[in-house]
Order: structure tokens, then sequence, then C-alpha cells
């Protein structure tokens, strides 16, 4: 059987939703795909269940399962999930989600429209109520601000394709040659924003993301970290929107942006002070440029010259559009 479309699912502590997430994978109406499952040091046997239901093997669908001794985050997940694989193309899938019948072959033929389109993010419906979206693909903009349009929207007004910023990492296929051109996810984000700056980059180089409104899945969200905001995450995403600012902005762009980025920023703190978050949230920040500083941090900057500034000046332009969609939408 001929691999076209290799599935990474990374795993930590998923028991209560893993198996129903391969059971809808096996499910599936084509035949010519892998699963790959990397889990990242689970204590709740989810891994060892489903080795017993489902074994390695190189039937349909072809399964794996790759285990770490230690935590090492979702980027080293999914990154050793990418290197393990055998398709031409990548799906990312939350062992959180449930996948309708024609998810993988709707995402594949997505991404086969044209050679520009380095990832297209599935329709992600909450599991709770299936009617609200869940996301339907991701944006990034002027504010230093990463946001899914269409979260709790009805799901009824989500059925168009359309370019995004970025695809969401929950549920979304990318081509694998430009994925590891790009250098894969950059594991000093160890989780959160990853999905922005592998998308951010691609539309760097000149490539597009889409929405896939025919791929479709249902999301529980926040399986991992436990709730929308906690402290896990506040510190996450305030070291990796630094470090994501840096690595991708020349230095007259983060200056043009300036008065919008300390705005944005501030917006945050505030935020998160009023979570009861505040110290986790600026600890993050300082951690982010901290990173920024170091040598890991620096080596993983874009080399701007190499791009062009027509290509920043169209990102740029994308990002002020998001800005006030996120404002005024």
């Amino acid at each position: 059987m001929q691999i076209k479309v290799s599935v990474v699912i990374p795993n930590y502590n998923g028991k209560e939703y893993l198996e129903d997430c391969l059971d809808a994978l096996m499910r599936q109406d084509v035949r010519s795909f892998e699963i790959i499952v990397v889990d990242d040091a689970s204590s709740d046997n989810s891994l060892e269940e489903m080795q017993k239901k489902y074994p390695e093997n190189d039937a349909f669908p072809r399964t794996r399962y790759i285990r770490h001794e230690i935590n090492c985050g979702f980027c080293k997940s999914v990154n050793d999930g990418i290197d393990a694989s055998k398709g031409d193309y990548v799906i990312l899938l939350n062992n959180d989600t449930v996948a309708q019948s024609s998810f993988v072959r709707e995402l594949y033929q997505a991404i086969r429209v044209s050679d520009k389109i380095f990832s297209a993010s599935a329709k992600m419906l909450s599991m709770q109520n299936p009617e609200l979206m869940d996301d339907g693909g991701d944006y990034y903009c002027a504010l230093g601000w990463a946001y899914a349009a269409a979260k709790n929207k009805p799901e009824k007004n989500y059925n168009k394709k359309k370019h995004i910023f970025a695809s969401c990492g929950g549920a979304a296929i990318y081509r694998k040659d430009l994925l590891l051109s790009l250098g894969k996810f950059d594991e000093n984000h160890f989780a959160y924003l990853e999905d922005i700056d592998i998308g951010y980059r691609a539309r760097l180089h000149g490539y597009v993301n889409i929405f896939a409104p025919k791929a479709v899945v249902l999301h529980a969200g926040s399986a991992t970290s436990g709730s929308r905001y906690n402290r896990f995450k506040a510190h996450l995403t305030a070291k990796n929107n630094i470090y994501l600012l840096y690595k991708n902005m020349p230095n007259w762009q983060i200056a043009l942006n300036f008065p919008l980025l300390s705005a944005g920023l501030i917006t945050k703190i505030v935020f998160y002070i009023f979570k009861g978050m505040g110290n986790t949230y600026c600890k993050g920040l300082i951690e982010g440029f901290a990173l920024c500083k170091s040598p890991e941090g620096k080596a993983h900057r874009l080399d701007f010259s190499a791009i062009g500034g027509a290509k920043i000046w169209a990102v740029q332009w994308e990002l002020l559009k998001n800005t006030v969609y996120r404002l005024f939408a």
C-alpha cells in the first residue's frame, strides 16, 4: 500500500480521548494513510491501552507508536512524528478530536490544489456543541495577538474555502517537503503558538495557508493543559509570543509596529492580572526576551535579506488587516 498521508497524533495523558480519536480514524473512507501516535511520557496508560487495541501493523491503517521517556513538549512530539512519517503530506491531529469519515480525504484534496499551499486547516467544531465553531483557521495581528476568528460562532457560516494566516496545528495538513525546508516546528516553543510561527514563516517564503471546511472534526479543547486559561498556558504563550515576533520581524518592522505591539502587550498584562495570573504572564515575557538574546534563539531568527522587502510588506499589510478585523469584526 502506498502511503500518501501520515497522521501524527501527539499524546500526553489522553486516556479520556485517545481511543475515540483512533476509532474515528479507523472509519476513514480512504486507506492510503498511516497513523503515528507520539506519546510524551504519559502516566495514565493511554499509550499501552491503544497498543493493545490497535497493535503496530503494516495493514490498514499502518499504525505506529513512539514513546518519550520524559515530557518533551508538543513541538518535539510532532517533529518526531514528522521525521518518522512515510507520507508526502502530514496531518497533525490533537488526541481530543473525533474526525468525520471524510476528514483525511478532504484535507488531502484541499492541499493538492496548488503547490503554493503550505497547509490546510480543518473545520473544528465544539465537541460540547457541534453547532458552534471551535476553529476555522488562525490569524495573527499587529497587536501581537493570535486568534481564531471563528471561535464560538455558528458553524453554518463557515462553509467556504478561504485563505488564512496560519493553520491550527490541532487538525491540519502540511506538505512534508516544505515542513522540512522551513525547519519543522521550533522546539524552543515547547507548546503554544508554534503553529502560528510556522505558518508565519511559510507566508514570508511566499506560500499560503487555507481553511478547508469540508474536513470536519469535533474538538474537546484544552485536554492537555486542563482549561482555556491556566498558568501553564499563560506562561508559555507570553514567552512564545515575544520569541515569535523576534524571529519573524526585522528590527524596522518591530519599530513600525511598536505602538500597536505595546498596546497589545499592556492589554494582555491587564487581562491576566484580572485572571490572577499577572506574575506568571510577566515571568513568561521575561523568559521570552531572554530566549531572543540567547544563542539558540538567535539561531532561529530568519534571514530577512534572503526573504526580501516585498514579502515582508505583504505580510505587514495582512497583519494590519487582521488587527482591524480583531478589533471591530
